[in-house]
C-alpha cells in the first residue's frame, strides 16, 4: 500500500463516497438555497463557481483535511522558499519568481535570482520595443514585419496560447508565427510568403539540442542564406532563448540576441521568462507587465488564502475528488472565449506532463490513479462535437468552463448569444432531464401514448455531471495572467497529495532516444533487424517505399 492510501483522511473520503456517491445535485440544489454563496470564491475579477459539483460541507472538510494531511502548506512554503523541490534532478521550481513583484534577495546556488531575472526581462522588453517601434533594422536596413517563434512543448504552446489569447491587445501590422512540427511542412509553409529581409526568428530552446526545433531551425537559416546568398548580418534576423549559449553561439545567434533561461523553470511553466519575447512583441511590455501582475496576484492568494478559500486549492481538490473516487478518468476545459481556442492545448502539457506519473517521491509504484486526460475545445464548438457524450454517455467528464462577462468589442447580440449557452449548458449538465420531464413534453406536442414510451429513454437526460465555472470580467492581459496561474497551482497541489514530483518529464526522453538511434537506420536503404518485428516492419516498408534518396532539397 502506498503512504497515500493509508492516511486517515483518506479513509474518511472512501466512506463518505459511499454515502455521497448516489445523491443527485439536483436534489442538493433543492434543499440548499446557499449553495451558490456556501460554495464560490471570488478573487478580483474573477469568479469560481464550484456549487455544481457533487459535493457536500462535509466533502469539503474531508478533502481539505486530505490536503493537510498531505503536508501541502509546508510544500507550498518550499516551493517559493526555492528549496529544491524536484528532487529527481536536484532543481528548485521558481517560475513564480518570474513574476514576483518583491525587491527582496531571492538566492538559489549563490545567485541572487531576482536581480538576473529583473535583468533578464528589461533585456527582453528593448528587444520587443526596438522591433515594436521598428529601431531594429534588417539585413537591407528594413523594419521587421513578421517574426517567427521555433520552438517545441513549452516553448511553443505558452507564447502561442498567449499571443492568441491577447490578440485584440497586440499590434496588428507585425506578423508572429509559430513552428514546432518537424514535418517539413510546418517550416515551409510558414515561410512560403516571408521576405527573409524583413523576418526575425526566435529559435527556443533550453538545451538547444531538441532534434525537432534544431532542425527547423537550421532549415530556416539555410532559406535565409540562399535567399540572400550569404549569411552577412545574420545576427540581425535571429535571437535565442536557451541556457546553452555555447551552441547559440555556433549556431550564428550574437552574444547581445541570446537570453537566458534557468535550470528553476520548466519549459511549460516558462511563458513568465524569455521564451515569452514573441508575446512581449505582440502586446508590448506594459501589457507583458500585467500579465505578470495577473500571475502574482494568484500566486500572493495561493501563498496566503486559507485553504478552504483558496481557489487552486479547491480545484485540486475537487479533481482529485473525481479522479480518484468517482474513478473518472478525463477532465474537459471548456473557453466560451474565441481567443482561449489554444488554451486546452496549453493546458495538456502543463497537466498530463506535470502529473503523469505512476512512480512516487519514494521512488514507489501508486497504487492509485494519478494526473486524468485533459482535453478540451471552444465552448460553442465543443457543443455540437463531444458535448453528447458529456450529456448522455456512460462516462463521467468533470469539466471546466471559462466565460468572459464583456468581450473587447462586445457586441450585444453575440455576446448574450453566447453567454445564454454558458449557463444552459451548465445547468442542463447539473440537472438533466427526467423521464416525467420528457414525458409531459411530449404529451404537450401531441404525441401519442405508444410513441412516446418509444421515445422516452432516448431524450432522458441523467444530469449529475459535474462542471465549475470560471466568470471573468474580460480577457485583458492581467486576468489572463491570473487564470494561467490558477491552473499552474492547481496541478501543483494535486501533485503534492499524488505525492509524485510535477516538475521532471522523464517519460518524454525514451522515444527522443530511440527516434536518435532509429535516424541513422533511415540514412541508407539496408533491411533492419534490430527491432520488434511490428518495428522493423514498418521501418522496412517505409525505405522500400520512400523515392530513391536525393540530397536534401535546399530551401
Amino acid at each position: 500500500m502506498s503512504k497515500l492510501t493509508k492516511l486517515t483522511s483518506w479513509s474518511a473520503l472512501e466512506k463518505h463516497f459511499d454515502d455521497i456517491k448516489a445523491l443527485h445535485m439536483r436534489d442538493m440544489f433543492e434543499k440548499d438555497s446557499g449553495r451558490f454563496d456556501k460554495f464560490s470564491i471570488q478573487l478580483n475579477d474573477i469568479l469560481y463557481d464550484y456549487s455544481k459539483n457533487r459535493i457536500d460541507d462535509q466533502t469539503i472538510r474531508l478533502l481539505l483535511d486530505l490536503a493537510e494531511e498531505a503536508g501541502l502548506t509546508v510544500q507550498i512554503e518550499k516551493m517559493f522558499s526555492g528549496e529544491a523541490i524536484n528532487h529527481t534532478e536536484q532543481r528548485a521550481v521558481l517560475h513564480t519568481a518570474l513574476r514576483d513583484r518583491s525587491t527582496e534577495p531571492l538566492i538559489v546556488n549563490g545567485q541572487d535570482i531576482r536581480a538576473e531575472i529583473k535583468q533578464e526581462r528589461q533585456r527582453v522588453m528593448q528587444l520587443a520595443e526596438q522591433i515594436r517601434t521598428r529601431k531594429w533594422r534588417g539585413v537591407t536596413n528594413q523594419a521587421i514585419t513578421d517574426v517567427v517563434n521555433i520552438g517545441i512543448g513549452g516553448s511553443h504552446l505558452g507564447p502561442l496560447m498567449v499571443t492568441e489569447a491577447l490578440r485584440p491587445h497586440s499590434l496588428h501590422d507585425i506578423n508572429v508565427h509559430f513552428v514546432s512540427n518537424i514535418d517539413e511542412n510546418h517550416i515551409n509553409d510558414t515561410l512560403e510568403y516571408l521576405n527573409p529581409e524583413t523576418t526575425f526568428f526566435i529559435i527556443a530552446s533550453k538545451t538547444f539540442t531538441t532534434q525537432d526545433t534544431m532542425v527547423n531551425a537550421e532549415s530556416a537559416r539555410q532559406w535565409y542564406i540562399n535567399k540572400l546568398g550569404s549569411d552577412e548580418h545574420i545576427e540581425r534576423h535571429f535571437c535565442a532563448v536557451t541556457s546553452n549559449v555555447g551552441l547559440a553561439t555556433e549556431f550564428g545567434v550574437a552574444g547581445p540576441n541570446i537570453f537566458k533561461m534557468w535550470d528553476w523553470v520548466g519549459g511549460r511553466y516558462s511563458l513568465w521568462s524569455a521564451i515569452g519575447l514573441s508575446s512581449v512583441i505582440m502586446i508590448g511590455s506594459d501589457q507583458f507587465e500585467e500579465l505578470l501582475n495577473g500571475a502574482y496576484e494568484v500566486d500572493q492568494h495561493f501563498s496566503s488564502a486559507p485553504l478552504a478559500e483558496n481557489i487552486p486549492v479547491i480545484m485540486a481538490l475537487l479533481g482529485l475528488w473525481y479522479n480518484n473516487f468517482f474513478d473518472a478518468q478525463s477532465m474537459a476545459v471548456l473557453p466560451y472565449d474565441q481567443h482561449l481556442h489554444r488554451f486546452p492545448s496549453y493546458l495538456q502539457q502543463a497537466d498530463m506532463e506535470s502529473n503523469g506519473k505512476s512512480v512516487d517521491n519514494q521512488a514507489q509504484q501508486v497504487d492509485y490513479t494519478t494526473g486524468p486526460v485533459i482535453f478540451g475545445e471552444i465552448g460553442i464548438a465543443a457543443q455540437h462535437a463531444f458535448f453528447q457524450l458529456l450529456h448522455q454517455g456512460t462516462k463521467l467528464v468533470p469539466a471546466d468552463i471559462l466565460a468572459p462577462v464583456y468581450n473587447f468589442r462586445c457586441i450585444a447580440r453575440h455576446h448574450r448569444a453566447l453567454m445564454s449557452n454558458v449557463f444552459a449548458q451548465t445547468e442542463a449538465l447539473m440537472r438533466g432531464k427526467t423521464q416525467q420531464q420528457v414525458y409531459d413534453e411530449l404529451k404537450r406536442e401531441g404525441m401519442s401514448e405508444e410513441k412516446i414510451k418509444q421515445l422516452m429513454p432516448y431524450k432522458v437526460f441523467p444530469g449529475n455531471r459535474p462542471t465549475s465555472t470560471i466568470l471573468f470580467d474580460t480577457l485583458n492581459p492581467k486576468t489572463l495572467g491570473s487564470i494561467i496561474a490558477l491552473y499552474e497551482h492547481k496541478i501543483f497541489v494535486q501533485g503534492v497529495i499524488w505525492n509524485i514530483n510535477s516538475f521532471d518529464q522523464w517519460g518524454v526522453e525514451l522515444g527522443k532516444q530511440l527516434a536518435k538511434n532509429i535516424l541513422h537506420e533511415l540514412d541508407d536503404n539496408e533491411c533492419v533487424a534490430s527491432h520488434d518485428s511490428s518495428t522493423n516492419g514498418l521501418i522496412n516498408h517505409y525505405k522500400t517505399r520512400r523515392p530513391i534518396k536525393k540530397e536534401d532539397k535546399r530551401m
